[in-house]
């Protein structure tokens, strides 16, 4: 009797854990299918992103090709101090860099708001005390009136900026009657991709200054030399060369080490039986990759959301009459693109609060919780002017967890950090080197 029962324990167990095995195996499977019918190639592999090193898949400028130490050269400058020297007031030289407002702990974004370069002053702990300094009237100040965008995964976005203003190509092809209206703008003749093209103008608009003497004082001239050796001495250290170190630096920021990237190189522990549900449910039931389905989870998509503005909130330097308001329209000028903002890449987005072009909302849970409802918030914005493809949608409080644990964790890079120096060579503290930064900083 006792062998018969043993016998019948373990053909109980072997039959729990098939079934267990079954059941892992066809959520995987079904999981594979939904994405590979959302995915442009029809395969779920074109989600896969490469490696930040593996520089031959990284989407780049022809013009400009990525390098190991052009890469290295933008990395350091990205976060230098010691180059924001055509700041507004004395007292703002050498206290912010580019990474004042795209923080990695943050995700790559500001960890307030609003991202304050020059201007600004605090930390925090992850940029989220940055604060109006008191000799800086408002108008002084560096800041955008439309939230920073995350920089991962940036080098598949063919259009910068919410309203796609940047770059000649992609959509921008049939918008060159407005290309002259505004001397940002202007600078997609040069010919460049929208990175560069955004960097070229963006390096100059965030008063970062670059020139020899500076680069001698701080000892990057002779890697200049090494990165670009066929521009002539006189074009070599100039704020224009920087940019393109700037850019190849902004594209090779991929998330490769996300879980649902592991999971779809063959992992299939990398996410747990609930974020596999809610992927899912992301590229299924709740209809997320309708509007974010090219490989960064993003697209160049214009939809109209109905999210408040920035200056319908706590903000500097922000007016109902900001073009930025009017989203892709502020651009083009057409009235059927006014209030249509990109749809952005969202890897890493639980990593810091505030979101959307307004800064609106402060969790990925308020974040979801309004695609749920998909109604205007903007009075500016009636509901009859909503996309066609922001529709209400019904949830679970099950499902409705299972997609955040999939968004907080499974599209989680953990190790953003790899993409942060171990120090610029100016020795100054950084992503800021004002006094109330290198206290929160601990570089005092």
């Amino acid at each position: 009797m006792r062998k018969y029962t043993i016998v019948l324990i373990c053909l109980l167990l072997f039959g729990c854990t098939k079934d267990t095995v079954s059941d892992k195996v066809q959520l995987d499977r079904e999981l594979k299918r939904l994405i590979s019918t959302t995915s442009p190639s029809g395969n779920y592999s074109y989600y896969i992103l490469p490696d930040g090193n593996d520089l031959s898949e990284i989407p780049q400028d022809s013009r400009n090709p990525l390098t190991k130490a052009k890469i290295e050269l933008g990395k350091m400058l990205f976060f230098e101090t010691g180059l924001a020297m055509d700041s507004k007031f004395e007292s703002g030289r050498r206290t912010y860099s580019c990474a004042s407002c795209h923080i990695p702990e943050a995700g790559f974004r500001p960890g307030a708001p609003q991202g304050v370069a020059d201007g600004g002053k605090g930390y925090g702990i992850n940029g989220e005390g940055r604060l109006k300094v008191s000799d800086y009237e408002e108008a002084d100040l560096d800041v955008q009136s439309a939230r920073p965008l995350s920089l991962i995964n940036v080098a598949y976005v063919t259009n910068t900026f919410w309203n796609g203003q940047f770059g000649g190509d992609g959509v921008n092809k049939d918008t060159e009657e407005v290309w002259d209206l505004r001397e940002d703008t202007e600078r997609n003749r040069l010919g460049f991709d929208a990175i560069e093209t955004q960097n070229i103008e963006g390096i100059k608009a965030h008063r970062i200054a670059v020139n020899k003497d500076l680069l001698d004082q701080f000892g990057y001239t002779q890697l200049f030399d090494e990165v670009f050796p066929e521009v002539q001495e006189e074009q070599r250290y100039t704020q224009f060369t920087a940019s393109l170190a700037l850019s190849a630096y902004i594209r090779s920021i991929i998330s490769s080490k996300a879980p649902f990237q592991d999971w779809l190189k063959g992992q299939h522990d990398a996410l747990s039986e609930q974020e596999k549900i809610g992927a899912t449910l992301f590229f299924g039931k709740a209809r997320c990759s309708n509007c974010h389905f090219e490989p960064n989870l993003g697209s160049m998509e214009f939809h109209v959301i109905g999210a408040k503005d920035m200056y319908q909130r706590s903000s500097f330097n922000t007016s109902p009459e900001d073009r930025r308001n009017k989203g892709r329209g502020g651009f083009t000028l057409r009235e059927e693109d006014n209030f249509k903002f990109r749809v952005p890449p969202i890897y890493n987005m639980g990593d810091g609060p505030f979101y959307f072009h307004g800064a609106s909302k402060l969790t990925l849970e308020q974040v979801v919780d309004y695609k749920i409802a998909a109604q205007s918030e903007n009075p500016n914005v009636p509901d009859e002017l909503l996309s066609d493809k922001f529709k209400p949608m019904e949830l679970t409080e099950d499902e409705r967890e299972a997609l955040l644990m999939f968004l907080y964790r499974g599209l989680r890079d953990p190790d953003l950090i790899r993409y942060k120096p171990a120090n610029v060579l100016s020795g100054f503290c950084f992503p800021n080197n004002d006094y109330d930064s290198q206290v929160d900083l601990g570089c005092l």
